[in-house]
């Protein structure tokens, strides 16, 4: 596996130039240009984003997620509060963020509190097969048997047709509120930019580390 792994190419290129100096003082300035240059380069599902998370003994977990929207604020994401990333946030309510468009050789680290919203809009503008899955529950629980959640799942379905402006109870916008950004550009010589920004009494700061 060693061998198998070495002969895979990584930051082949080309990869595009990144100068710091050009770097805009906001950093979710800077993030929407590069989301909208991994759109524009056809990167495969380009708003997808690792989570983490750590439970009360500080273990982490990670998932990926889907970007909701960008805002003034921050990172937004939905989901079922319930469930397993719920109830770490709720006791230790600080995540990192990771975005990678490997076309481009870039990733975004953040890191920031998570600060939890109402989720019916984001809720409601789902499809049917989405609203019937968080409606019947239990995510992260132990499943015995598929045909139980095909059940589960059919049953929520046909309550959703019964009632359309049914809502989740425990369904929520998290919002990553920034206090660290970090802009990674990958260079083939492994001579990697990397920018981070840090919140601090309010404001950005901004620097340059080494690769």
């Amino acid at each position: 596996m060693r061998e198998l792994l070495r002969a895979l190419p990584s930051l082949a290129g080309p990869l595009p130039a990144f100068d710091p100096d050009t770097a805009p003082e906001d950093p979710l300035a800077l993030f929407a240009d590069w989301l909208e240059a991994a759109i524009e380069a056809g990167v495969r599902e380009p708003h997808a984003m690792t989570l983490s998370t750590v439970d009360v003994s500080g273990r982490p977990s990670a998932r990926v997620l889907i970007l909701k929207d960008l805002t003034e604020k921050g990172f937004q994401f939905a989901f079922g509060s319930a469930g397993r990333k719920g109830k770490e946030l709720a006791h230790t309510p600080w995540a990192a963020l990771t975005f990678y468009w490997s076309p481009l050789g870039r990733q975004v680290r953040v890191r920031g509190r998570v600060e939890l919203t109402d989720g019916s809009r984001d809720f409601l503008a789902r499809s049917e097969s989405a609203r019937a899955v968080a409606l019947a529950g239990k995510q992260s629980t132990p499943l015995a048997d598929r045909a139980e959640l095909a059940a589960a799942v059919e049953s929520a379905r046909e309550r959703v047709r019964r009632e359309p402006d049914l809502v989740a109870p425990d369904w929520v916008i998290g919002t990553v509120v920034p206090e660290e950004i970090e802009f990674w550009q990958g260079n083939d010589e492994r001579r990697h930019t990397r920018v981070q920004y840090r919140r601090v009494a309010g404001a950005w700061t901004k620097e340059q580390l080494w690769p």
